[in-house]
């Protein structure tokens, strides 16, 4: 008898804002979207709300996938467990201590990253490991016994262990853990190795610090969404989406939690990758504009950019995140950002975001301060009575006259030239998204089609383009799901990173092989607990190297042929290639150092089918054409713009600007002298015009 398997792939995706949902039925090949206002007290009756409003039931899906903010941002906003770090004895303060690092030389207001654990929950463990992973000095079981019974005492709710050299040698991690876990049963234990196997013992400590820090509170709505996709009756697999944008089981989130903290913003360059893929475009930028934030990213040469490190909550004060990720620059600019006036006449949009509660003014439910989202409703790129297809009607007198109050009166404006400000300053700031993966990675933007997508990505393409210098523009299909969407095309990942340190000259090619053969085999059973087939793993092999002499690396992509050809010179060729990108100059004749080791393995996974629409002329059907309404545009000022139902326009049709192009999460701005084309998979590519409108 065969057993009949649900046919539906069901992702989510929690923003700021709004949440989103897209679905996959594998039998039908059928594509299902959904979208309500993120619920921040309640994130599952959000959840539920985008099921709803598609009518889905959750008992025909086989795979749930999910992105959520509520890692980061429960980061961000310090409201984590209380936590406790246990260190090696004699580094009580590298957690403090830091780098030292002052980017803002001359600011007198400079303020260091401020520890996610205070000095008093900082423990010294007696123990020492060598640098080879040898014993220096035994630990002292019984202290740390002694200690942790302290802690139960004091209501510590979750524990960070970073031990020296734990990278070459855990056991005293993983004994500490151990008794941790016997004598504070219900507290989170993070041990550093068990995210990061690589040395840098403050990024290490920083790592697990806030894996345990973020990791009840995601636990716990981790678990609780479980439960509910239980009582609704869903039996099939859960996963959530990685910082990198390949997926990992639930369980592996649920103490891995760190690992998800840009699961949304990855997803959203997973789906630009697959739309290159579709299209055969090798380098591309992804950008994504929500409710809430900015987020760029790169495609180069059809693979997504990632680091091993980040800093998260801006550079002046962040704090290192030492695991696999995107290489995702975020700005706090998005529709709902509050535009204000401040000393000296200044106006100043963001970071401060109006959210999903109460919103912008826009949205009726008692906000009032004017927001980018308004600013739009003003100028006419935004419909009162078409928002979201109409399902959310916008209060248009309520944004004119709170902008009036709180925006055009102040700096001596009339509302038009008050949005028009807000929008102005908005397009510059998230310009800078753009250059900090781009410009500052030694790459020319101005060579990349950027891809945009998010509800309030479209409105704005044509004018961040403008900023930048960038000629090409494509809004995907559906940019208001598209992180949800760009779920559905990624895969189970596992990541690993071994710490070598062997001078590329000398090493030993059956020594590193076999480094890369433990990591990879590693993946390979962590797949095969997921069910996936051997047939469908990839593995990926990359290293960070240096010149030697340097004290940071950079991380090189490495295909398998140079290893089954022991080719030393294209490894290094490779390394030199990439330093000149990166920094504008390289050192072919000087010595190379392979510093860490990475893998990535893949199990890869059914995609859905490229959507398509049908062929039509040059000219759109003039059924295609919703209304003529006014619309401001800096070039021109007011002009009578023709507004395009998206659903209505077929592969070939060229729009000329000005014009709006309406779906249902969305609207794209085609700005004078833009000119749009519809490709055969219902992209819309917009060439950008030269005028500065």
């Amino acid at each position: 008898m065969t057993t009949h398997r649900p046919p539906l792939r069901i992702a989510v995706d929690i923003g700021g804002t709004f949440t989103d949902m897209a679905a996959f039925d594998e039998s039908s090949g059928k594509l299902l979207f959904g979208k309500a206002l993120s619920t921040h007290g309640e994130l599952v009756k959000g959840i539920q709300a985008t099921i709803d409003s598609a009518d889905i039931d959750w008992r025909d899906g086989n795979l749930f996938l999910h992105g959520s903010t509520i890692a980061i941002n429960t980061l961000l906003e310090r409201t984590g467990a209380n936590t406790a770090l246990l260190i090696t004895e004699g580094f009580r303060d590298i957690y403090e201590i830091g780098r030292v690092n002052r980017p803002d030389a001359y600011n007198l207001f400079f303020n260091k990253h401020q520890p996610l654990v205070r000095r008093s929950l900082r423990f010294e463990v007696a123990e020492r490991l060598r640098a080879d992973g040898s014993t220096h000095k035994p630990l002292d079981e019984p202290a740390v016994r002694e200690l942790a019974r302290e802690l139960k005492g004091q209501g510590i709710e979750a524990v960070a262990v970073l031990l020296l050299h734990s990278y070459r040698n855990p056991a005293h991690e993983q004994r500490v853990k151990q008794i941790l876990q016997e004598e504070i049963p219900g507290a989170f234990v993070c041990a550093s190795h068990e995210l990061s196997q690589e040395y840098r013992e403050f990024e290490r400590v920083s790592t697990a610090v806030a894996n345990a820090y973020v990791g009840p509170r995601v636990s716990a709505y981790l678990g609780q969404l479980e439960d509910h996709l239980g009582s609704r009756g869903f039996e099939g697999d859960f996963y959530i989406v990685q910082s990198t944008g390949g997926l990992f089981p639930v369980e592996h989130a649920k103490v891995g939690c760190v690992r998800m903290l840009e699961s949304g913003p990855a997803a959203g360059v997973i789906g630009a990758q697959a739309i290159c893929a579709q299209l055969g475009m090798g380098d591309a930028i992804a950008f994504d504009m929500g409710g809430t934030t900015a987020k760029a990213g790169v495609i180069s040469a059809g693979r997504p950019l990632t680091t091993g490190s980040a800093l998260i909550g801006g550079y002046e004060r962040a704090l290192p995140i030492q695991i696999p990720m995107m290489d995702i620059h975020e700005v706090g600019t998005g529709g709902g950002s509050i535009a204000r006036v401040e000393i000296g006449s200044a106006l100043r949009v963001g970071p401060q975001s109006a959210g999903s509660i109460p919103g912008p003014v826009a949205y009726g439910r008692g906000g009032t301060e004017p927001t980018v989202t308004d600013a739009n409703l003003l100028l006419g790129r935004l419909d009162a009575e078409h928002f979201l297809g109409g399902e959310l009607k916008l209060d248009l007198d309520g944004c004119q006259r709170q902008m009036r109050e709180r925006v055009a009166k102040p700096l001596g404006l009339d509302t038009t030239a008050a949005a028009d400000g807000i929008l102005r300053i908005a397009v510059t700031q998230m310009s800078h998204a753009v250059k900090a993966v781009t410009t500052e990675r030694g790459l020319d933007a101005g060579s990349y089609t950027m891809v945009v997508y998010g509800g309030a990505g479209p409105l704005h393409a044509s004018a961040i383009a403008r900023e930048i210098g960038i000629r090409k523009v494509l809004i995907p299909y559906a940019p208001g799901y598209f992180s949800a969407y760009g779920m559905l095309f990624s895969d189970l990942r596992y990541d690993y990173v071994r710490s070598v340190f062997r001078k590329l000259g000398d090493v030993s090619f059956d020594e590193i092989e076999a480094a890369y053969r433990t990591m990879e085999d590693e993946g390979r059973a962590a797949l095969a607990q997921s069910g996936i087939d051997a047939a469908g793993v990839v593995i990926e092999r990359a290293a960070d190297m240096r010149y030697v002499g340097q004290e940071h690396a950079v991380t090189v992509d490495l295909p398998l042929a140079y290893f089954a050809g022991k080719d030393r010179s294209a490894i290094k060729q490779q390394f030199d290639e990439l330093h000149k990108v990166r920094y504008g100059t390289s050192a072919p004749k000087e010595p190379a150092d392979l510093v860490s080791l990475r893998v990535t393995v893949l199990g890869t996974m059914k995609k859905p089918p490229r959507h398509s629409v049908d062929a039509g002329t040059a000219t759109p059907d003039q059924r295609a054409v919703r209304a003529v309404k006014p619309v401001y545009f800096r070039a021109g000022g007011w002009a009578d713009t023709p507004v395009y139902l998206r659903e209505r326009l077929l592969a070939g049709n060229v729009i000329t600007g000005p014009a709006l192009v309406e779906e249902h999460a969305s609207t794209t701005v085609v700005q004078p002298g833009d000119e749009l084309r519809v490709d055969e998979l219902g992209n819309l590519q917009i060439a950008i015009g030269s005028d500065r409108s």
